[in-house]
């Protein structure tokens, strides 16, 4: 059952395709939520040798790898006198932050049918359109070459009207596009000895919290991934076994909590402004659920467990607090204020606090 409090539709968002073709496809969200809470998302598929245009983007966001083991992309970001383009590898579980108005672009080097699968979260506050991504391609069909006129590019680049028309003109495809077999022989290799300040994987990552026959929690932020600073954005990986729970979480700041499904399969609620129930539903891979700053979400994984990718609009959240753990903020009240503000007797206040002293923001199933 789903419900809604002051107008505001929280219902799981599946993607829709935007861009099909030889070389891949894009898909994107978009629903009122987004707009209204400033975040956008989308996936960008790549077949091997598919190869997505350099292009930027007018906000922040951060890419992480579903699928995928030979993957490459690159960053140019504008530095005063010295631009230079930082070519990073990419494999399933690594995280990339991408700054809004760098340069970038990304290929699948791979000979196999393996696509290389990236989704994308970020905040669109900026945006020219509130709770979407506006790309802007520097080559291709829509490219911003293709759009200036001969005369502006003879004289930009000091070449006459036939070589204006080769620059602008010759590569006819638009986002995405599958190299031939002499193009990709010359796609440039990862700079090895820098990618760790630039790109990191998650799923290698110790964890910062492990319950046996809950989960796991993983988190980057700016504190353990400076990159992430840039983007101003952290981002977690959370994974429930089967029946597992994320017990009910929210962020102490002004945050925004964006959810992905990457694996599996759950049951999220989602409370909100004067207490209500504003979510109850089923949330499947490849669904998007958006929780506003100060509300509160729980996650109950199904049968087969589920992995969840996630933003939170913040480089270095200032808390993310639960309810129900031994952490939690209804656990550090003191007996006497948890009993007035219950109104129970003091014998189920040491009933209660006791349980919340055996848990943690991971619960296992019930026996």
């Amino acid at each position: 059952m789903k419900k809604r409090s002051m107008d505001m539709e929280l219902s799981p968002e599946s993607s829709k395709l935007m861009f099909e073709g030889e070389g891949g496809s894009y898909y994107s969200w978009s629903s009122p939520v987004l707009g209204d809470a400033k975040v956008g998302a989308g996936l960008l598929v790549l077949k091997p040798g598919g190869f997505a245009l350099p292009h930027y983007a007018d906000c922040s966001k951060v890419g992480y790898v579903l699928q995928g083991e030979v993957g490459i992309a690159a960053l140019v970001s504008p530095n005063g006198d010295k631009t230079e383009e930082t070519v990073l590898g990419l494999e399933a579980g690594d995280v990339i932050p991408v700054p809004s108005g760098s340069t970038s672009w990304w290929y699948n080097h791979g000979n196999s049918s393996v696509d290389v699968i990236i989704v994308f979260l970020g905040e669109t506050a900026n945006a020219y359109i509130p709770g979407q991504f506006t790309y802007f391609f520097l080559t291709g069909a829509r490219g911003i070459l293709a759009g200036f006129s001969t005369e502006i590019i003879t004289r930009a680049y000091n070449i006459n009207q036939e070589q204006a028309n080769i620059l602008a003109k010759t590569q006819t495809g638009f986002l995405i596009v599958k190299l031939d077999p002499d193009q990709r022989k010359n796609i440039p290799q990862p700079h090895q000895n820098i990618v760790n300040n630039w790109v990191k994987n998650i799923t290698k990552h110790l964890p910062d919290i492990r319950v046996d026959k809950a989960g796991t929690i993983t988190s980057f932020t700016g504190k353990n991934f400076s990159f992430l600073d840039q983007v101003g954005l952290s981002c977690s990986i959370v994974k429930l076994e089967a029946h597992a729970m994320l017990s009910p979480i929210f962020t102490t700041d002004f945050s925004v909590q964006v959810f992905y499904v990457a694996k599996g399969s759950g049951h999220v609620q989602i409370v909100g402004l004067n207490s209500k129930l504003v979510l109850d539903s089923k949330i499947v891979v490849g669904q998007l659920i958006v929780v506003p700053r100060f509300f509160t979400v729980a996650i109950i994984a199904q049968a087969q467990g589920m992995e969840c990718f996630s933003i939170t609009t913040s480089s270095r959240p200032v808390e993310v607090a639960d309810f129900a753990s031994n952490r939690s903020v209804l656990n550090a009240l003191s007996p006497s204020i948890l009993r007035s503000a219950l109104n129970v007797p003091p014998e189920f206040v040491n009933f209660f606090k006791g349980q919340m002293a055996k848990t943690d923001v991971l619960i296992p199933p019930m026996n």
